[in-house]
């Protein structure tokens, strides 16, 4: 499967996609912003300028000030494939993004979505 049109695209368009997804099922823009600084270690006036501009989803990812370690406890199937199974690493840093905007958009705690409770493994 060839990736590169969903790399090329800017977060500027993808990120308003992902904000409505939640605000449709009752959560907010601060909660998924919450989540995306979880997973990349923007901070929020970086997360805003990068929403605003012209970076691709691909230099969204590679750019990330530091992904989370507990990355790797998302798990689940997003789009028909198993996020853990993902081997190629953006298309599985862009599936546990996608993966956690589902945990909130179904109501799950944030809690849980950020998997406060859970131990990353070494």
């Amino acid at each position: 499967m060839n990736n590169d049109k969903l790399y090329q695209m800017k977060f500027s368009k993808i990120y308003p996609l992902l904000v409505n997804k939640v605000l449709k099922k009752g959560r907010t823009k601060e909660e998924i912003d919450e989540v995306i600084r979880w997973l990349t270690g923007y901070e929020q006036p970086e997360l805003e300028e990068m929403a605003e501009g012209c970076v691709s989803y691909t230099d969204f990812f590679q750019n990330a000030p530091e992904l989370n370690e507990n990355r790797n406890l998302i798990k689940g199937v997003v789009c028909g494939v198993r996020v853990e199974e993902i081997e190629e690493p953006l298309m599985r840093e862009i599936r546990c993004l996608d993966k956690l905007v589902d945990e909130l958009a179904k109501g799950r705690s944030m809690e849980k979505i950020l998997r406060k409770d859970a131990k990353s493994n070494p």
